[in-house]
Parts: structure tokens; sequence; C-alpha cells
């Protein structure tokens, strides 16, 4: 029995990427299912349940940003979005709703697959990690609780639905609370040893996570910036 090929769904409406995007990611052993609009990327992502998306942020009907608001409403899987060159403002709102990943047009199919496959790797449970010590699946600091066995976050006796990538973070800065983790560290952790990205997603990301956790979103107290090196979550026991 052959072994069920990872579905990938191409949410393009240019023509020339959608075929070369099919011939590339088919060749790679990929099975590939074709959006050619925001409201067309909906249905398919109803009908075919992919194991990750490629999602342009320019679609008709319905944009890349709304489409990435609800698919990421109610399921985890991971998205990347596909950016214009030079939309910095896109790309960031476009991990602000959702997105894991992102890649600007024009880009090489090899750097393209080479994020798909890491995307897939990072959905393995966070802090899964043959160099660390400490393994355990649930973590408490203060009167914030996480369950990873259970994907579940509790802040203040409140429960608090977190995407996966902002649950991985917060599962491994619980991990060491009080500790310094250098940014090149907790993308390692969060994001795997092969991300080819800049730091930015990682400073979008802990933004979405202040905003969920925080008392004060805009004067954070759990998670503070280290200048320089990087983020620490601060233990009130100390």
């Amino acid at each position: 029995m052959s072994e069920k090929r990872v579905v990938v769904l191409v949410v393009e409406d240019t023509e020339a990427y959608v075929e070369a995007l099919t011939i590339g990611l088919d060749r790679e052993g990929f099975q590939v299912e074709v959006a050619r609009d925001g409201a067309e990327a909906l249905a398919r992502f109803a009908a075919v349940d992919p194991d990750v998306i490629l999602l342009d942020l320019m679609l008709p009907k319905v944009s890349g940003l709304d489409v990435c608001r609800e698919i990421r409403a109610e399921s985890t899987v991971p998205i990347i979005m596909v950016t214009a060159k030079g939309d910095e403002v896109d790309t960031v709102v476009g991990l602000e709703v959702g997105a894991d990943d992102y890649v600007v047009k024009p880009y090489r199919m090899r750097e393209l697959v080479a994020r798909i496959r890491a995307v897939l790797r990072r959905r393995q449970p966070p802090g899964d990690d043959t160099d660390e010590t400490a393994h355990a699946s649930t973590f408490t600091v203060g009167d914030v609780h996480l369950d990873a066995t259970r994907h579940r976050v509790t802040v203040r006796g409140e429960r608090v639905e977190l995407p996966l990538k902002e649950f991985d973070l917060l599962a491994v800065l619980l991990e060491r609370a009080g500790f310094v983790l250098p940014r090149d560290r907790l993308i390692e952790r969060v994001w795997g040893h092969d991300y080819v990205g800049d730091t930015k997603t990682l400073d979008v990301h802990v933004k979405r996570l202040r905003a969920r956790i925080e008392p004060d979103p805009a004067h954070p107290s759990r998670i503070v910036t280290v200048r320089g090196v990087g983020y620490r979550y601060e233990d009130p026991a100390g």
C-alpha cells in the first residue's frame, strides 16, 4: 500500500504560478489542490482538509488575509502566506492573523519546498528537543497554566485559545521561566533549526501572545524584552 501523500492547498490566481506550483510540488511528492480565489479557497479547505496551505495575499472575492482569519478560527493547519516583494505591512498583518510563515514573490521552488517541509515538521509537540532536560507536559507559572497534552491554556482561571505557534512559544517560555532565551534559540525551538525566514515572525508572535495573556499588553510584565538578546518570561516566584 502506497503512503498517503501530503496535501498542499495552493491558493493562487496567477496561472503561471499555478502551473509551476502544480508541476513542481507534484514532482516533490505532494498532492496539489488548487483554489483561484478566496471564496474557492474556503470551500476547498473544507472539502479536502489539506495538510498545509500556500496562500497568496492578493486574491479575488475574498482577500488572503480574510481567508487566513477564517481558517485560523477553526484550524491549526500550517499556513504559508505569499506576499509581493516589499509589502512589509501586509507580511506583518498576515502573521498577526495567524500565518505560520511567509515567502516573497518571486521565490525559488527549492526554498518553497523547504519551508513547506519545515512547517510540517514543526507540528511536533513543543519541547521535543533532544538537548533539553525538561520534558514536562504541563507548566504553571503564576496564574498561567499550560497543558501540552490537552493543548489547553488558562490565564487567571479563564480558558485562552491559542493558535499552534503561539502555544508552542508559550510552552518554551514557561518551561524556562525566569531565564533569558536568545532570539535564535526561541526560533529554533518553535520554528525548527532549518527555519529560513527572519526574526520578524518571532516578534509578531510575541506581540500576539502578549495580547492574549498580559494584563496590560502595552506594558508587558510577563513576557519581557531583554534588549539585544531575546525574551524572558517573568516568574513571580523569582
